[in-house]
């Protein structure tokens, strides 16, 4: 039976955990119990503040990097189309998780239903693959450029950038729907709901099983292949055949110029798959729960923000786009301001 923490003063909620009954040998839970950051939720005070302005700043960046894309014609091509993509999903991959983060950051008891955790995990799963294929699309994209720059319009048209993105998305949704599937029609969740995490991690979730977990840890090694280190290594072979390319050029200012339309991309395929990694190999080589939730905000929270800067600092038409679309909005507020002053005036006499 799932216990009841003894931090459930709320009789409505203890009522509602009590409803967890046992059916044979499967136990139905209805509520989960986050644990956060453990000992460093003592320091609520300086952790909201931090990540709510990181969060803030995610949001923001990313947002403009799509309007940018959206209404300067100049950025109508495929390379900063799947840009715009990147930065669309990188909104609503930390959204998934920071805003319950934050909340429960001044919460003493976090709950989340186990409903509400599944979905929250699909999400998470969804966009974590997209996120993988599209940079794998954006590396392929310059792979073109570089590689193959006569037949590139010809290869990278308008319409099969558009049918590959759409397929790279539908992907992302479908493989994870069917590794969800897989491991909660063979798991048996049967407590303590507690999860060692600030978010409905899958790893954690394993930990709360009460059968065999042999069929769920087969189905995320998998996927874990296929929507991550496969396009981990077509991305590298990709970046292998552009640098001999660019090694190729003559000039130095071809090979500058060369470089210079992947540099971006490729800081962010490397931060990404960094961080990632680091997690993994983590969690794989110690026991510090701290420590590896420590090393997840690193992906879920600062890469969102990290990447769209990497792209306005790197890239001069996105660079030009952003400046002109902050001096637009400028004299928007100070046309408004000076109709405002004007208007006061006229009410006044």
């Amino acid at each position: 039976m799932v216990s009841i923490p003894e931090t459930y003063q709320d009789e409505s909620l203890e009522d509602s955990l009590k409803e967890d009954v046992v059916h044979g040998n499967r136990t139905t839970m209805n509520f989960l119990m986050l644990c956060g950051f453990g000992n460093l939720q003592d320091h609520h005070l300086y952790f909201f503040p931090l990540f709510f302005g990181i969060y803030c700043i995610t949001i923001m960046v990313n947002s403009l990097i799509v309007i940018a894309v959206s209404i300067n014609k100049r950025l109508h091509t495929p390379m900063y189309f799947l840009l715009g993509n990147l930065s669309f999903l990188e909104i609503w991959y930390t959204s998934n998780i920071a805003p319950k983060m934050l909340v429960d950051s001044l919460r003493k008891e976090k709950i989340i239903s186990v409903t509400g955790c599944i979905i929250q995990l699909y999400i998470f799963c969804a966009l974590a693959t997209a996120e993988c294929f599209l940079l794998l699309l954006m590396s392929y994209d310059r792979y073109l450029a570089i590689c193959n720059p006569l037949h590139y319009t010809k290869l990278m048209s308008w319409t099969y950038c558009i049918k590959l993105t759409i397929c790279t998305w539908l992907w992302g949704f479908l493989s994870a729907a069917a590794l969800n599937l897989i491991v909660f029609t063979s798991l048996t969740l049967c407590g303590p709901n507690h999860i060692d995490h600030f978010f409905c991690d899958l790893t954690s979730l394993l930990k709360l099983s009460c059968s065999d977990t042999h069929v769920a840890e087969v189905a995320v090694f998998v996927a874990c292949f296929v929507v991550t280190l496969c396009p981990f290594l077509l991305t590298i072979t990709s970046y292998a055949y552009i640098i001999s390319t660019v090694i190729k050029i003559p000039s130095s200012s071809g090979k500058k110029k060369a470089f210079s339309t992947c540099s971006s991309h490729l800081i962010v395929v490397s931060t990404f798959y960094g961080t990632l990694g680091l997690t993994s190999v983590v969690s794989i080589g110690t026991e510090s729960a701290e420590l590896n939730k420590i090393l997840s905000l690193l992906y879920i929270v600062l890469t969102p923000m990290f990447n769209p800067i990497v792209y306005s600092l790197r890239n001069k038409e996105v660079k030009e786009t952003l400046s002109k679309l902050f001096r637009n909005v400028s004299a928007s507020i100070n046309l408004w301001n000076v109709t405002r002053k004007y208007l006061s005036l006229c009410s006044k006499t």
